[in-house]
């Protein structure tokens, strides 16, 4: 058993009074889950109660494991192979706002 690479810290931030240490690591990229060449929203909802209310799941990931086996579970429950994953690595930037 191969054991996971050592992340590249890119920074980190210690803070003093709770001792919780955030890093931020370099990343490939994000990798969506998309339907038919088309970026998705995934929403679960109960058709028997309106408690709690509809849930949003996720759909895009820093791991590409976590996206395949969500598309490949969309799939199987929706009887098709039009969910892909994609890796998505540069975007138009939207925060801060361009000047």
């Amino acid at each position: 058993m191969m054991s996971r690479p050592k992340p590249n810290v890119l920074i980190e931030h210690t803070d003093k009074a709770t001792y919780k240490t955030e890093q931020v690591l370099a990343s490939e990229g994000v990798w969506a889950v998309f339907f038919d060449f088309k970026p998705i929203n995934l929403k679960t909802s109960n058709m028997l109660t309106q408690y709690p209310g509809p849930k949003y799941k996720k759909v895009s990931f820093s791991n590409p494991g976590h996206a395949k086996n969500l598309a490949r579970k969309l799939n199987t429950q929706f009887k098709t192979d039009k969910f892909t994953v994609v890796l998505l690595t540069q975007g138009a930037q939207v925060y801060p706002d361009a000047r």
